[in-house]
């Protein structure tokens, strides 16, 4: 068990910087599991990190969310002083763990606003509390959500679906709904990507995005959202790995005194915790130096320093600058008083009975609580979702209803991957229930061999044809790929398009349905999970009379 928060006072530099510092770790709990060796240390490394170097904080990927209830708890029993454990769960814990509840993207809630604001905000309000109550059953305490960028960028390959949706108003009255929601557990809550990275044509993750717009416009359309979580009590800010010329030439906002101390703490008065996205991004790390930018990164104002390339080194980094007078001791404190303060809320929460001056013979039992994961509401709370969110053209006269015998069947699958597809299996919906009803399977992804399409096959097949696209970090695309486009022209040309069905980008839809001949049938859905493929085909298949 992990002793209490000391004094900060009482820490070294060494051990006040090493508080600022969250290190990436893989959700697995055996080495030969990790799958991103490059940022995912093996177990005698993660261990030195927290144990010996004393770093604060943990974010998890990979796993399930019983390998998670493990693993932070291994963690924190490492720990000589309580860790914040983190993960980028913007779409409930089962987003990047499973058995946990998986929602939809915040866009689908953008959709349903549209037509029943007090409805989506309902919603948004119980995915931030069972994001937040599952969290907490699997020993996460900081919840990297909500995403509070306006995606106002239709070709926005880094945010896309992530946001609440695409007008400033619309953001903020959802975002602060989910901040509500979180706020009934003890976790944290972080607002990102500020000052705003809903406007960006580039990924972030791969280089440095560039907004060339006016302070005016920023005030209009990105901050307004951020204001929003910041009044609610939002507990941290993320920044983005964004040049913004109209406030600093010289550095992106994550390295920018300007935009983290001037702009986030004086003139919008937050006081909570500032976070660095992710150091290793290429925006930051292919233009910074490793052990630099953390120090940049501090000069500027953050408080916590996310997954630096080299955390030893950049702990010694910090202290150099300190020890020079690059950095002034102050700094430093100021982001150990608020790391504590935070601390204090989500490592040491106590019945209301117990005696303050005795917090930490308060603890809750190790962090297994996996009765607390998918409770049926939240399974409730995601169909309604993709019910409300879900769009479809379901003609009387459809080529679904027409006479298929003697005719071959087909269902053509596309994905960006389909190795890395954790919503796709033999068993799972898209696949399984056209085979119930005698289509065969084709799965097509970016490995997948050009295929020569025949001007007019010799045994035309009447195809169902599943398209999966969304933006994804670190592919630099907003989701449409050449091969979900061109399968789609050849089964138009040859007259083999019997149904669509879209997974994910309401941006990718818009490509697609003005050349639909009207009796085709389509669906598109939000969510690509199990959950979503099988409401969106019983409604393909099972249209209501």
């Amino acid at each position: 068990m992990t002793s209490p928060l000391p004094n900060w006072e009482s820490l070294s530099l060494a051990e006040q910087v090493a508080q600022m510092v969250v290190v990436r770790a893989s959700g697995y709990l055996f080495d030969h599991q990790i799958q991103y060796p490059v940022w995912e240390p093996p177990a005698a490394t993660l261990q030195h990190w927290v144990q010996d170097l004393g770093v604060g904080g943990v974010i998890l990927l990979g796993g399930s969310a019983a390998e998670i209830a493990l693993r932070s708890q291994q963690l924190q029993d490492w720990a000589q002083i309580p860790l914040l454990i983190a993960a980028d769960i913007e779409e409930g814990v089962g987003q990047r763990f499973s058995g946990a509840t998986w929602f939809p993207p915040p866009m689908a809630l953008n959709a349903i606003a549209q037509t029943n604001l007090a409805q989506a905000l309902h919603y948004a309000k119980a995915m931030g509390a069972y994001t937040a109550q599952e969290a907490l059953a699997i020993g996460l305490n900081w919840v990297l959500a909500p995403t509070v960028d306006v995606n106002n960028n239709p070709n926005n390959p880094v945010i896309n679906v992530r946001a609440f949706g695409e007008t400033p108003e619309t953001v903020s009255k959802l975002a602060t709904a989910f901040i509500q929601g979180a706020q009934q557990h003890p976790v944290l809550t972080a607002a990102k990507h500020f000052p705003g990275h809903g406007d960006t044509a580039t990924d972030s993750h791969l280089d440095l995005p560039v907004l060339t717009h006016s302070e005016k416009r920023f005030a209009e359309i990105e901050l307004p959202p951020f204001k929003s979580a910041i009044a609610v009590g939002v507990d941290a800010v993320m920044s983005a790995h964004l040049q913004i010329p109209a406030w600093d030439v010289q550095f992106p906002a994550t390295l920018s005194h300007r935009i983290l101390t001037q702009e986030l703490r004086q003139n919008l008065g937050y006081e909570g915790l500032i976070v660095t996205d992710a150091l290793v991004m290429g925006a930051i790390a292919n233009r910074y130096g490793v052990n630099e930018a953390p120090v940049l990164a501090v000069e500027a104002g953050a408080d916590i320093l996310l997954m630096p390339l080299d955390p030893a080194g950049a702990i010694k980094a910090v202290c150099e600058a300190v020890e020079t007078g690059r950095i002034t001791p102050e700094r430093i404190q100021a982001s150990v008083e608020r790391i504590w303060r935070a601390k204090f809320k989500v490592c040491s929460p106590m019945p209301e009975s117990a005696d303050i001056t005795h917090a930490w013979e308060n603890l809750p039992p190790p962090p297994i609580q996996l009765e607390q994961l998918s409770p049926p509401e939240a399974i409730t709370t995601v169909n309604g979702i993709l019910q409300d969110s879900m769009q479809m053209h379901l003609p009387k006269e459809s080529r679904l209803s027409q006479p298929s015998e003697g005719q071959t069947l087909r269902n053509v699958v596309v994905v960006d991957d389909a190795l890395a597809c954790d919503f796709l299996g033999r068993y799972t919906p898209a696949i399984a229930l056209p085979q119930n009803k005698g289509y065969h399977l084709q799965l097509v992804d970016s490995h997948t061999p050009a295929i020569a399409f025949e001007p007019q096959p010799t045994t035309p097949q009447a195809t169902l044809l599943q398209l999966f696209i969304r933006g994804n970090p670190f592919r630099g695309s907003a989701g449409l790929t050449q091969t979900a486009q061109d399968w789609f022209q050849f089964l138009l040309k040859t007259d083999q398009l019997q149904a669509l069905v879209i997974y994910g980008s309401p941006y990718a839809v818009e490509k697609f349905i003005p050349h639909l001949p009207a009796d085709v049938p389509y669906v598109f859905t939000y969510g690509q999970m199990p959950a979503a493929q099988a409401i969106a085909l019983d409604a393909l298949f099972h249209p209501q009379a």
